[in-house]
């Protein structure tokens, strides 16, 4: 059986990392399309952009706000016209999915900057594509990850603490949904199998969650760049997207691709409806009751998600949820890599009884 593990070409992390960006793109390319997001293009922009422009060409396009087929082709079009080799995404999740599927429709290299560590997009091989509204699409697997990942930790500092949160929702499902494919021997995001550094690596990215999560996101309303909120922000981003891509996803993010069909979840971060997602999981698995409480206390320690109300869902029918469920568990969902049999009924069951969990905790708060 054959293992397969995936790695950015390059990855640069640490407070005014952003300084360094022209010096780390040029060795790519000379030319850079450079798609920002409307905060990084009206407010970190001037910062770092003369440094930029002071290493390499750079055209700047403002992303528009969702990382849809329509989108992606639109910014192709702009980038084609200008003849540049080397596109470089700047922003949160949906900009730097955005930017490396226009790199890949390019076949040119990719620079990642993550502005905010609220998914682990920034370092894998995987565009996320939602429709125009918002809705999950489908998943866009890429020929190769991306050549440079870079994080300025003081940036992330600056961003409200709820993004840093956010994150760890994300990487919290890492090493649930990676141990599930060890288990039942299913592929990762390349097909193969992971291997032993990226279930270690998943392992390490929970551990760390659990050491640091609280201290790093009072550092981060703090606007500090303090040990646990570097340790915080690596196991968001690099040590979460190694261990989902090369260790493999299961129940937690098929379960938030079924929540994103339910308009009231939109207003609610990647991260946060698959916290939701995680904490079903272990009651879909059957995992030990102190796993359990651990999770839930993790996850109210920092502030993530535990009730459906949490994520807008407050009154949510059991026709809306049973659809939630029934997405989840589509054909070629990544839930079906749980190493049990999954049909609709028990996510339905797994999502109400987490529900009820969350909400009898709060009431003896």
């Amino acid at each position: 059986m054959k293992s397969t593990t995936l790695f950015p070409g390059r990855y640069v992390q640490g407070a005014d990392a952003l300084k360094q960006l022209g010096k780390e793109v040029s060795r790519l390319g000379d030319h850079g399309f450079v798609i920002c997001d409307p905060f990084v293009y009206e407010n970190l922009l001037p910062d770092f952009k003369s440094e930029m422009e002071g290493a390499i060409n750079i055209s700047l396009e403002k992303f528009k706000g969702e990382c849809s087929d329509e989108e992606i082709a639109r910014l192709v079009s702009a980038a084609k016209q200008l003849k540049v080799n080397v596109v470089v995404g700047i922003g949160g999740g949906k900009t730097l999915d955005t930017a490396k599927a226009v790199a890949h429709e390019l076949k040119v290299p990719v620079a990642i900057v993550p502005t905010i560590a609220s998914t682990d997009a920034p370092c894998s091989a995987l565009s996320v594509i939602y429709t125009p509204e918002g809705e999950f699409k489908r998943y866009l697997i890429l020929d190769k990850n991306p050549d440079l990942v870079l994080v300025d930790t003081r940036v992330v500092a600056n961003a409200p603490a709820r993004f840093l949160v956010a994150g760890m929702g994300d990487a919290l499902a890492t090493w649930f949904e990676a141990e599930s494919c060890k288990q039942s021997h299913a592929g990762n995001m390349s097909g193969d199998v992971g291997s032993m550094t990226a279930y270690a690596l998943a392992r390490l990215c929970f551990e760390t969650l659990l050491e640091y999560g609280f201290e790093a996101k009072m550092a981060c309303e703090a606007k500090s760049v303090v040990p646990a909120l570097e340790h915080v922000v690596e196991a968001n981003t690099l040590l979460s997207g190694l261990g989902f891509e090369s260790g493999g996803l299961a129940a937690a993010h098929a379960i938030h691709n079924g929540l994103t069909a339910l308009q009231p979840t939109h207003a609610y971060f990647h991260g946060e409806k698959v916290a939701i997602g995680t904490l079903a999981s272990l009651i879909l698995t059957d995992k030990d009751r102190k796993v359990i409480d651990q999770v839930f206390s993790f996850c109210e320690s920092v502030g993530l998600p535990t009730t459906l109300a949490d994520i807008g869902l407050k009154d949510v029918t059991d026709e809306e949820l049973m659809r939630v469920a029934t997405l989840a568990c589509a054909e070629g969902e990544t839930i079906h890599n749980e190493p049990l049999p999954v049909t609709p009924s028990k996510v339905f069951y797994a999502l109400k009884t987490m529900d009820a969990i969350g909400n009898s905790r709060k009431a003896s708060k």
